[in-house]
């Protein structure tokens, strides 16, 4: 309760009750059942134009997978080995808080396509390093605007390259569900299988490693028509959210990262990230960045 003083001019009062009542009204908001207590950040957008993609946009477009996925609680994996993966949409990024929380490893947008490069690459790709993550980049897969070996030629010479100086991991081919219109980009499995050949072929000529490639079971046993042919070459990245483990796409023994959530949250990244664990020790992503 509170009381106002007579003496108090009715102008006055009024402001003050008016004020009052949108702090309790406010205050009411952000504390009841099932309230939202802050916008969803720019990176859950589904409808995305050419250059915006992230990975994940896929998924949502096509599988209808909700802004917020079920909560796992305590079958969320926050052992082991973690790492995040983040483009534009996270904004300016603080990775001296990041690494300090505990993130061992990052992904990061580089390009996508042909034409469009990551506007905040440079600065996530430099300051992911000096702050000591062990960082990577990825390339947003355009099966629809070129063939595989045009797109890995332009990620190897737009920041997708690598160098063994213990803190740089394989480049990443993201290549998952269309979010600018057919699924599978308008190509038959056949040619899927042809174009993702090139693009791996390319890359390890232009860089000497195995390029990893994220995509989830749906859209590789539809679109590869559950292609075993990179299964004993590249590492797999697999994206599942909200499961206590991965499903595996055909043709893969295992998953080398699991995408576990989308709306993860770090210290020293604005808005929801995804979360990723590595299977295996510190040593062993040492090993995988280091090509040992």
């Amino acid at each position: 309760m509170f009381s106002l003083n007579r003496r108090t001019p009715l102008r006055r009062r009024s402001v003050t009750a008016v004020a009052v009542l949108g702090a309790a009204l406010a205050l009411t908001a952000t504390t009841a059942p099932g309230a939202n207590a802050a916008p969803k950040p720019g990176k859950d957008r589904v409808h995305v134009q050419p250059g915006e993609a992230y990975m994940g946009v896929g998924q949502r477009v096509h599988e209808g997978a909700p802004a917020e996925e079920p909560s796992m609680g305590v079958m969320a994996p926050t052992d082991g080995v973690q790492g995040i993966d983040v483009s534009h949409w996270q904004g300016a990024i603080n990775w001296g808080s990041v690494r300090n929380s505990g993130i061992q490893f990052a992904w990061i947008k580089a390009t996508e396509g042909t034409t469009y490069k990551d506007d905040r690459f440079s600065a996530n790709y430099t300051g992911a390093y000096n702050a000591g993550v062990i960082r990577g980049a990825y390339h947003f897969a355009r099966p629809d605007v070129s063939n595989g070996a045009t797109q890995a030629n332009y990620f190897a010479s737009s920041g997708g390259g690598w160098s063994r100086d213990n803190l740089t991991l394989p480049g990443v081919l993201d290549i998952e569900h269309n979010p600018y219109g057919a699924m599978c980009y308008g190509l038959s499995t056949t040619a899927m299988r042809s174009w993702i050949t090139d693009f791996y072929n390319t890359y390890k000529a232009r860089t000497s490693r195995d390029v990893v490639i994220y995509t989830t079971a749906s859209w590789w046993n539809t679109c590869t028509g559950s292609w075993s042919g990179m299964g004993g070459k590249s590492p797999l990245w697999a994206a599942h959210w909200g499961a206590s483990s991965p499903t595996i796409p055909a043709g893969f023994p295992t998953w080398t990262v699991w995408q576990y959530t989308s709306t993860g949250s770090v210290p020293g990244v604005s808005g929801n990230t995804d979360r990723n664990q590595f299977n295996g020790s510190r040593d062993r992503l040492l090993a995988l960045a280091n090509n040992t």
